[in-house]
């Protein structure tokens, strides 16, 4: 099975911790040349050193996704070291709350900083795919597209949008020899995790632990998944052996879901 990324550029956005860092290993350690996204420049600069193999083939740019102008620089700044074979999509998902209780501002925002911040960089980057004969397009989004969590209204409502305009991106680009897919995390231990459980918390009136227990009791495989086990998928789907796979949701749930 071939896995090896040892001739492609990769560009993982919200790479400076948690998913998208572990997507950013997974991706170095098979061979690909990486550039990883993040605001935090200090959190960034921690994480590409430590990624796998030659330390001067792999990059990061300080990039908003919610400021089209950083974009913008973003899309100069890895153009300047080459073509990318393989985009990973991911930001920080939205503020938690019912989606009643959402202002039509929080709902742009997230809109902006998801979907049309991707958008923008897939336009620019499958021209680079289509040269190569080789693109890789990946969402990291979550198990909501499918069974909405309640509790996140506006990350509800933005991934399920992401869900649509990639199964779209999907039929557009497959017979270009570029795959989109989405990675659907289920509880993954990130700090991510730890402020939804608080906020559970602090609505029911529960401590933390028993919020996150209850949580645990919910998953078939007793545990909460390790971020590494995400990037893992993610860095299949990257590579050459997924070549045959594009338009799915791809769960990393240890059984959380219930749907089929």
């Amino acid at each position: 099975m071939d896995m090896s990324l040892a001739d492609k550029r990769a560009l993982v956005c919200g790479a400076s911790r948690g998913i998208g860092r572990a997507a950013a290993v997974a991706l170095a350690g098979l061979g690909a040349r990486v550039t990883l996204v993040a605001r935090d420049s200090e959190a960034l600069e921690a994480a590409v050193a430590d990624l796998p193999g030659d330390r001067q083939e792999h990059a990061g740019v300080v990039a908003d996704l919610g400021e089209p102008e950083s974009v913008d620089r973003l899309v100069e700044a890895v153009r300047a070291r080459g073509p990318v074979h393989v985009l990973v999509n991911n930001s920080g998902g939205p503020p938690g709350g019912p989606a009643l209780a959402a202002e039509a501002g929080q709902f742009s925002a997230a809109f902006r900083q998801h979907l049309l911040a991707s958008h923008a960089l897939v336009r620019q980057f499958v021209p680079d795919m289509r040269r190569e004969g080789y693109g890789r397009i990946i969402q990291i989004i979550s198990t909501s597209v499918r069974e909405p969590i309640p509790g996140l209204g506006v990350s509800n409502t933005i991934r399920g949008a992401m869900a649509g305009w990639s199964k779209t991106l999907a039929g557009e680009l497959g017979g270009q020899g570029i795959t989109v897919n989405n990675v659907l995390p289920g509880f993954t231990a990130t700090e991510r995790l730890d402020y939804f459980f608080k906020m559970q918390a602090e609505k029911s009136g529960r401590s933390t632990e028993d919020v996150e227990s209850l949580a645990l009791q919910r998953i078939p495989a007793g545990r909460f998944a390790r971020p590494e086990e995400v990037g893992a998928a993610i860095g299949f789907l990257a590579s050459p052996a997924a070549a045959y796979i594009n338009g799915i949701n791809l769960p990393v749930d240890g059984g959380l879901m219930r749907s089929i």
